[in-house]
């Protein structure tokens, strides 16, 4: 029987930190709090046995380190026998087999060796003979090591009971029938089985009671899609007539939905599993086809749980910086989890303060090759693990022949994963006996091991064979089950035609939101009584008596904001942000803010952290306001990465509607590096998935003489993603929300409209850069009275409308530029309007500004971009088809790459653009 948990396993009074860190906050803010050292001392009569044992105590440790290089874990080698290794050898260490050990001190458990010869055999038996292998020396920790080695070295101890085996055999018979009825009843259909890899039940059946005798609550699982279906269908509840009717050409959906649904391998599972007589919450995230994007998705779901629970980094236990009862878990590919880069990202991520969900547990579906390409071929490491080596993690080698192995090596890595609260890998040694699907043919490039693999028996006829051996399974049981499964599945297929698929979204704290509307736009009130505004913004600047604020931000950033309130003019960028946030968060809401040195802000902008000048220490003025209803605000400096990150807030953004989760590119280019979060997730996810988020993306964008790279967020890019109409008027529904506003008090509603809307969509924000302290675009208290609200377009109020002959049309910060020209000219015969709403399109908010100017002449759009970028080719034919305008085009001409690097020729663009749209 396996060890499993109770609650006094879990009452860890310190817990360690993987490297000592400085961070800027020694107390703790919201969203992270220090962990103190565990103490920990090797026991002084194993050090004796140790150094009056050297050279044999360095023989023990050599199989630590080495022992996993000749053991027996991969199923269908084709090379000879490994070597034996010179360091494994006695006489390496001046050993004679003969020399006398005591094994008290070196060894754990009830192990004992009278000689070197007989303990040779006993660390090649733990080490190298049985179907699980270790590597932790490379773990610095020697509290974590010596764990590691004595519980390893004890591993055969934990047997599982009989009823126990028939549990995982049934789960395998399971697996392996779900994959033969689906090749049945369903040749030509890619499935991604998990065939050859049907030990991974082996692996949820032990988590899952492991689970529940921690008192984990919620389980999250990011999954490829091998293995996936019969993993849902065997052990998760999901019924097989929702496959069945999907593959029938149904959509997975109820029929009033629409949505453009994914594939089956795809499918995903939110349920209450009852394991032991008790409740676990099991939520597996959605995937794309990119192998490990959901992996950082799962992690932001796992912290953001932990956020409503307040518990870890967001309660008031000073004992624990983690919370107890949300489990984050990761499947990988082998040949992904090598190859993706983001997997690099997520663990360098792991342990990073605001990012960090107290360890994952991670298991590598190793099949020894990706697509048709040989393990060995697909890396530069000797595993397809040694990724995890990066942040010291812990590896177990299993082999996935045997599924009790496997089960003894989870609940180990559960263990340690608890007691020490850091990440922990399971490489999974198996194969796939198709495939890169079923409908391939891997003897192509893979001759050899497939040689092996088609000659061999399945896992599952493999366990049911030893069970029957033992007595345990006999084989008309092991029959009956398959029998009995298969029976089960043909009934869910007749079903599968008249199966209605339950509602799967907006349940539980999305209760109270809906779809967004298809046939209209709608408007939100979000000012607020100035008072409280005041009040907010007085309290975004203020620090305890005894902070040692630096002298320049007193100046510049605390008393220049005051006095901006208090006379409710000139209201910039910054404050109206600050005034937004600190409003969300005294209605109740919490706000997080995630990117590269957000607190202070790219342009030194922000200061929503103030450093102390002489202790270092943090302080977040907004979290010590007083009055409204406590929400927080969590300032997450992340990692310079965008994929993972960006993934991470996604995944906090679907899980939490009632949360302002912001992700700000250090400059709009950024967003490239986070291209396949924003495809397949961001813009996608509700019509493939029905998962809605308010997600807002801030991506500084502006032609300032700062070449290519940081001049452009592409607006073309996230116009062309979204699903806007050119023949109709836009209604809420679009996938995604553009914005490019040109006033502080725009910002402000667009952020605080995103939580007061009864639905939910991502926001990508085009971002200023010079606004930020130009003094034109700076607005007044009246901005942001109650009554008021974001504005799609904003009219010219310079230009009287029956003398306008010439309309210009812009978005963003461009206008400006096109404002002072107008000003130089004396031109006020041009009016210009402003987009601040590209998507939707505001076709009605248009028409109306346009019906003023009946004397208008010609219509004009202008931008900064070149021709072959920016919103031209979006704003054209919505224009033309639902105004029934020509439009003209002025601005920078085609181009390959967003803008010159050299200053003259940047110059005279902007000479040249600005200047166009009047003489035109």
């Amino acid at each position: 029987m396996l060890r499993y948990f109770t609650s006094s396993d879990l009452q860890i009074a310190r817990l360690p930190r993987p490297l000592s860190r400085n961070y800027h906050s020694e107390k703790g803010v919201w969203g992270y709090k220090p962990s103190p050292r565990r103490e920990f001392q090797v026991a002084e009569d194993v050090r004796a046995s140790r150094n009056s044992q050297g050279n044999v105590y360095r023989f023990v440790e050599a199989f630590r380190q080495h022992g996993h290089k000749l053991a027996t874990v991969n199923p269908i080698s084709i090379r000879a026998s490994k070597e034996e290794l010179q360091e494994l050898s006695p006489a390496f260490y001046g050993l004679q087999t003969q020399d006398s050990v005591r094994t008290a001190g070196l060894l754990s458990g009830p192990q004992v060796a009278q000689d070197v010869a007989q303990l040779e055999q006993l660390l090649k038996d733990i080490y190298c003979g049985r179907s699980a292998s270790a590597e932790f020396s490379n773990v610095e920790d020697i509290e974590e090591r010596e764990w590691l080695a004595r519980n390893f070295e004890t591993l055969d101890q934990q047997q599982l009971q009989n009823a126990e085996k028939c549990e995982i055999a049934e789960l395998l018979i399971k697996s392996q029938a779900w994959d033969n009825f689906m090749a049945l009843k369903f040749p030509t259909v890619k499935r991604y089985g998990g065939e050859g890899a049907e030990s991974m039940l082996a692996f949820f059946w032990q988590l899952l009671r492991d689970s529940v005798q921690a008192n984990i609550e919620h389980v999250v699982l990011a999954m490829p899609h091998r293995g996936r279906t019969p993993l849902q269908a065997a052990l998760l509840n999901m019924r097989p007539a929702k496959v069945f009717r999907k593959l029938s050409g149904a959509s997975e959906f109820p029929e009033d939905i629409e949505a453009m649904s994914d594939v089956i391998s795809h499918f995903h599972v939110s349920e209450q599993l009852q394991v032991l007589g008790k409740n676990l919450n099991f939520s597996m995230v959605r995937n794309p086809s990119h192998l490990e994007a959901a992996n950082p998705v799962a992690m932001g779901k796992t912290r953001s749980k932990q956020q409503m629970r307040g518990e870890g980094a967001f309660g008031d236990s000073d004992s624990q910086p983690f919370g107890q009862h949300v489990l984050n878990v990761i499947l990988h590919g082998d040949a992904a989890f090598a190859g993706q880069g983001i997997n690099q990202e997520c663990l360098n991520m792991a342990y990073v303060p605001h990012f960090e969900v107290g360890g994952s547990l991670h298991l590598i579906v190793n099949n020894q090759v990706g697509f048709t390409t040989p393990g060995e071929r697909g890396r530069s490491t000797a595993y397809t693990s040694d990724l995890a080596k990066s942040i010291q993690a812990p590896v177990f080698h299993v082999n996935g022949d045997d599924p009790e192995a496997l089960a003894r090596i989870t609940n180990l890595a559960f263990r340690y994963q608890r007691e020490f609260r850091k990440d922990i890998f399971i490489d999974l040694n198996c194969f796939r006996r198709w495939g890169h699907n079923e409908l391939d043919d891997p003897t192509f490039t893979n001759p050899l091991v497939y040689k092996i693999v088609h000659q061999r028996e399945s896992v599952p006829d493999l366990y049911a064979q030893q069970l029957a051996k033992e007595q345990v399974l006999s084989e008309s049981q092991a029959k009956e089950m398959r029998d009995n499964y298969m029976k089960y599945l043909g009934e869910e297929l007749a079903l599968a035609p008249t199966y209605q698929p339950p509602p799967s979204y907006f349940e539980k704290q999305w209760k109270d939101l809906q779809l967004a509307s298809s046939k209209e736009l709608t408007y939100w009130d979000t000012g607020l009584d100035y008072s409280l505004l005041h009040y907010i913004g007085q309290q975004s600047v203020a620090f305890p008596e005894d902070f040692n604020i630096h002298p320049h931000l007193l100046k510049t950033h605390v008393t220049a904001r005051l006095k901006k309130l208090e006379n409710g003019a000139k209201i910039d960028w910054a404050t109206a942000e600050a005034l937004a946030i600190g409003s969300l968060m005294y209605q109740g809401h919490n706000v997080r803010i995630s990117g590269e040195d957000v607190g202070r802000g790219t342009f030194s902008h922000r200061h929503a952290m103030l450093v102390d000048q002489q202790t270092n220490e943090m302080f977040v003025p907004l979290n010590s306001m007083e009055g409204g209803n406590g929400g927080k605000l969590e300032l997450a400096h992340s990692i310079l990465s965008e994929e993972a990150v960006l993934g991470f807030e996604y995944g906090m953004a679907i899980d939490n509607p009632n949360n302002l989760i912001i992700w700000e590119a250090q400059f709009g280019d950024f967003a490239n590096g986070a291209q396949i979060i924003i495809d397949t997730f961001i813009v996608s996810g509700e019509t493939k998935w029905m998962e809605s988020n308010a997600l807002v993306m801030l991506l500084p964008h502006g032609y300032d003489g700062a070449a290519s790279e940081h001049s452009s967020c592409r607006i073309e890019r996230f116009l062309q993603l979204c699903d806007s109409k050119e023949t109709a008027p836009d209604g809420d529904s679009v996938n995604v929300h553009i914005v490019n506003p040109t006033t502080p008090a725009q910002y402000y509603h667009v952020l605080r409209r995103q939580l007061a809307r009864n639905f939910r969509k991502p926001l990508i924000v085009v971002a200023p850069k010079t606004l930020l302290r130009l003094p034109a675009a700076t607005s007044t208290h009246e901005d942001f009275q109650p009554g008021t609200l974001f504005h799609n377009v904003l009219g010219d109020t310079i230009v009287k409308a029956e003398q306008a002959k010439k309309v210009i049309l812009c978005s963003g910060k461009h206008y400006y530029n096109l404002a002072e020209e107008r000003e130089k000219r004396q031109a006020y015969d041009t009016a210009i309007l402003r987009l601040e709403s590209l998507c939707p399109f505001p076709v009605q908010e248009l028409k109306a500004q346009l019906a003023q100017y009946g004397n208008v002449q010609s219509f004009v759009w202008s931008q900064e971009e070149h021709r072959n970028m920016g919103a031209w080719t979006f704003v054209r034919p919505r224009f033309e088809n639902l105004i029934g305008q020509q439009l003209h085009y002025c601005g920078r001409c085609e181009a390959p790459t967003p803008a010159t690097g050299i200053g003259k020729v940047h110059k005279r663009e902007v000479d040249e653009i600005v200047a166009a749209p009047f003489e035109l």
